[in-house]
């Protein structure tokens, strides 16, 4: 509980003295005008507005709790501090009515229906076929698939639907997963540029853009320049990435347990008929223990019993399954009537029982899940599933000790031992994305139609402006709701709640920076050093400083920090605000070499057994391409 409160006190604390201590704080700042004067164009509001962008950088960075709800905290601060930020209640609450969070709640749900009539996953399942085992033509198709389907929606469920797919299809190629994940990723960020419903970045951005502008973006107005962005991403996945992606990841076989290296943690012993055990139950003689032991599963007469298995009694004969270090074991079983057999290795074949239904499967904790910032024991996970844990793999660490204290992250997969009816709720639950070699579904062309049919319906209307895109996608919400493609109770698991509390708290920061004047302050700091270069120079310049920006923190967070900042520059120097806008837009989804930077690498950092610096090595030089392409074209297309 302490540990818990402890992630709030930041925040806690911050607004409490900022509302108990406003009389302080506006003495306080009196005193300080006099001397922030003296720098031009600076004042108390600015020197308020940018404190609270560091402050919120440095916690996105440190992230003491999900991102989504320290967002929430930007509007109390803002109506607290109105005196300096200028934003009345109303204001400070407007993200929450705002038609880019609409926008974006409502395109997670139809998303969430294009996934459930098939489409996605029937795409997916003729790649291997298209493929074979020839690597590079994996990627180009993986990249190219995936690019197409997060261009029409959201791109975040498209990856957590493609991994399995493409992870599964590593497994039967015997290829490295690592070979193909960054590429699916990259892929679907590349993809999210071509149409204004591929990221809610894109939606934001459009808000921003009317609000600062007014020009809101159309369906298909930057797709020419997303098609190049996408083309030049494919032609350097295929070619120079390919080479720079390590195969961090090894398949040498079938077997989970010895890809994981777990042989040494797993151990078989049996109950002696001397045992001074006998007759207690397993959770007697388990549960207070002090060693890192956890009972896998039991054997008894040929038949196999996995957890919860503290009610069972311990008989003369019995086997146990126990994870643990060989060390731990041996003291645990010294006196206590136990056998290790020592010739016996643990495999996969011999943990999983077709005829019991008990297998082994990965599942990745996607990023929206309840289990992020958790630990197994917190949320009664194993108890929760009847599941057995046997390791967790973050990156290229996989861990086999003190499990159930671990505290989980977005990407983090579990290695599990569990029953048909535990993996059939697994999958109906949007917190995990298994990696499990389905059976192919059986899929209703006449769904898949219908869901297509509602998607095109929604881009058809919205595109030719006949009803905003925010009713637009309402309607396809109710249309998809209507049609049983989505269940009503998946309406609200198919949002990520994370993503639109970001929008509701940083939409009136957005506001804040621009009526401070703190964007046109910043604007002019940026300028005084870029502002002796050629416009489409300094536009390169704004597109690369928020690349770097959005890889340690939120795409949407720097879209709202940046877009302003970037208008204001554009009318200093005389250029097209619109040409700035554009370069801001794609530059937050270009987080390529951070896996901390957006969602979908979040999401494959665990499953591709990546290394931070992976994502570096592979992702800057793409980055620097398109902060040449981008910018050039940008010029060209619409000016500067």
């Amino acid at each position: 509980m302490l540990k818990e409160f402890k992630k709030v006190i930041p925040i806690l604390v911050m607004v409490i003295l900022l509302a108990l201590f406003c009389p302080a704080i506006a003495q306080a700042a009196e005193s300080l005008n006099n001397y922030i004067e003296v720098i031009p164009e600076f004042n108390i509001s600015i020197a308020v507005v940018s404190s609270l962008i560091i402050l919120l950088l440095g916690l996105f960075i440190w992230e003491p709790m999900p991102i989504g709800i320290i967002a929430l905290a930007v509007p109390v601060i803002l109506a607290v501090l109105n005196l300096w930020t200028k934003v009345s209640t109303e204001q400070a609450l407007s993200g929450f009515s705002n038609k880019a969070t609409v926008t974006v709640m409502a395109m997670f749900i139809l998303s969430r229906g294009i996934q459930n009539s098939g489409a996605v996953q029937l795409l997916g399942n003729k790649l291997e076929a298209f493929t074979g085992d020839n690597q590079k033509k994996q990627v180009g198709a993986i990249t190219t698939f995936t690019g197409i389907m997060a261009s029409i929606i959201n791109n975040t469920p498209v990856v957590a639907a493609f991994v399995p797919m493409v992870t599964n299809l590593a497994r039967r190629t015997k290829v490295s997963p690592s070979k193909l994940l960054i590429p699916l990723s990259y892929a679907s960020m590349l993809g999210g540029t071509i149409t204004l419903l591929g990221t809610s970045t894109n939606i934001l951005a459009s808000q921003v853009s009317a609000r600062l502008i007014d020009h809101p973006f159309g369906m298909f107005e930057f797709t020419k320049l997303g098609i190049i962005v996408f083309i030049v991403g494919l032609i350097y996945l295929v070619t120079i990435g390919y080479y720079l992606i390590p195969e961090r990841i090894k398949l040498e076989s079938d077997n989970l347990i010895r890809d994981y290296q777990m042989e040494e943690f797993l151990s078989e012993v049996k109950i002696n008929d001397d045992s001074p055990l006998l007759g207690k139950s397993i959770g007697e003689v388990f549960k207070g223990l002090d060693q890192d032991l956890d009972i896998i599963q039991m054997s008894r007469k040929g038949e196999r019993f996995m957890e919860p298995l503290d009610v069972k009694t311990i008989r003369a004969e019995d086997h146990l399954v126990i994870r643990g270090s060989k060390k731990t074991l041996l003291e645990f079983i010294k006196n206590k009537g136990i056998a290790l057999l020592a010739d016996i290795k643990i495999n996969q074949h011999q943990l999983e029982d077709s005829i019991q239904g008990q297998k082994i499967i990965e599942v990745i904790i996607s990023d929206n899940s309840f289990m992020t910032g958790q630990t197994i024991n917190n949320v009664n996970f194993l108890e929760r599933y009847d599941a057995s844990l046997l390791a967790i793999k973050h990156g290229e660490k996989i861990s086999y000790e003190n499990l159930k204290k671990l505290t989980l992250k977005a990407g983090d997969v579990l290695l599990l031992l569990v029953t048909d009816t535990t993996l059939k709720r697994l999958e109906k639950n949007m917190s995990f994305i298994i990696e499990d070699d389905l059976e192919e579904t059986n899929y209703s062309p006449s769904k898949i139609c219908l869901a297509l049919g509602i998607l095109a319906a929604v881009i058809g209307l919205a595109s030719m402006k006949i009803i905003s895109i925010a009713i637009a996608t309402l309607a396809g919400v109710i249309a998809m709701v209507a049609s049983d493609l989505v269940k009503p109770k998946e309406v609200y698991e198919a949002i990520n709640w994370e993503v639109v509390f970001l929008l509701a708290g940083l939409i009136p920061l957005g506001v804040t920076i621009e009526q401070t004047g703190t964007a046109q302050f910043i604007a002019n700091q940026l300028l005084r050093v870029t502002g002796i270069f050629p416009p489409v120079v300094i536009l390169g310049i704004f597109y690369y400083f928020t690349v770097l920006l959005t890889n340690v923190i939120s795409n949407n967070a720097t879209a709202v920090l940046m877009i302003p900042v970037a208008v204001n520059a554009a009318h200093q120097i005389g250029a097209n605000p619109f040409a700035f806008v554009l370069a801001v837009t794609f530059a937050a989804s270009a987080a390529f070499s951070s896996p901390i930077g957006y969602q979908t690498n979040l999401m494959i950092y665990g499953p591709g057994g990546y290394k931070f610096r992976d994502f570096i090595r592979v992702g800057a030089p793409l980055e620097i391409i398109l902060a040449v392409i981008v910018p050039l074209f940008i010029s060209i297309f619409w000016g500067i």
